[in-house]
């Protein structure tokens, strides 16, 4: 820790000013030692946070949290968060410092111009409003799901159910819940509303109404594959357990313990989830 002087007072109109308090500072050395679930920090635009014991009420669920624990989080802060006003009120309470001067905005082994490159790209395509979603489009989008399923729905109450009319229905049905996949995927990455309100309510509807699976149990899995892409083991998404195992036999727990100790886990962290 290299701690700042303390400012002076400063003149400033005939008036004293009362000495601004100033913030520790870290270098990435001592920042990264932080990265355990019980001891978490992370850094966001140069700002140094404890999350420890806030994680478990993060609406976005404390695997997240964990999995950028030690690091600078400042670019997926900003992806995931559209209301930054609200957010920052989050993390005022959890501040504890800052790097210090002569650290870099990312840990050393990054690679910092590739980091710049798509802070770039990120404000060159905010300033072309390509983040503004075309409301009509997506509400066109909603009413031809909407419709599928109707008449799918319309099309059994009137003929029954023979093969015929079985396979007309699939027929509709497989475009209607394709679509709503797209769309329940648009809406789940907060990108529809400009309110992240909005947004979990149109979600919640598509996957929970028409498709039948948990929108919290989505967003769960989905976020952490979006922060920590292709990054083994923090993206869910790349898991090939069920499928296939790679690498050395290990003895493990019985399956029946493993798998209420994962439901006890995921069930109590899915429920932050939807409140983002």
């Amino acid at each position: 820790i290299l701690p700042m002087a303390e400012p002076g007072p400063q003149e400033a109109n005939g008036k004293q000013e009362v000495p601004r308090k100033s913030l520790n500072t870290y270098t990435w050395q001592e920042i990264q030692r932080h990265n355990q679930q019980a001891d978490q920090w992370l850094v966001i635009n140069r700002k140094v946070y404890d999350v420890t014991d806030w994680a478990g009420r993060h609406p976005g669920g404390r695997r997240i949290l964990t999995h950028y624990a030690g690091e600078d989080a400042t670019d997926v802060f900003r992806a995931v968060h559209l209301e930054l006003d609200v957010v920052q009120l989050y993390l005022k309470p959890l501040l504890i410092g800052e790097l210090a001067p002569g650290e870099p905005s990312q840990e050393r082994h990054k690679n910092s111009q590739l980091v710049k490159d798509f802070q770039e790209l990120r404000k060159t395509v905010e300033a072309m409003n390509m983040f503004d979603a075309n409301l009509v489009f997506f509400f066109l989008h909603l009413a031809q799901i909407l419709i599928l399923e109707v008449l799918a729905w319309l099309t059994l109450y009137q003929f029954g159910s023979g093969w015929r009319v079985t396979i007309f229905i699939t027929f509709l049905l497989i475009i209607s819940q394709a679509q709503s996949g797209f769309l329940q995927h648009d809406a789940g990455h907060l990108s529809i509303f400009k309110k992240s309100k909005w947004n979990h309510l149109l979600h919640k509807f598509l996957m929970c109404h028409l498709k039948g699976l948990s929108g919290n149990w989505w967003n769960y899995r989905h976020f952490q594959h979006h922060v920590k892409t292709n990054i083994y083991p923090k993206d869910p998404d790349i898991n090939m357990g069920p499928l296939f195992l790679l690498g050395d036999l290990k003895v493990a727990a019985p399956w029946p313990t493993y798998s209420c100790r994962r439901h006890e886990t995921c069930t109590a962290e899915c429920e932050h989830v939807g409140q983002a």
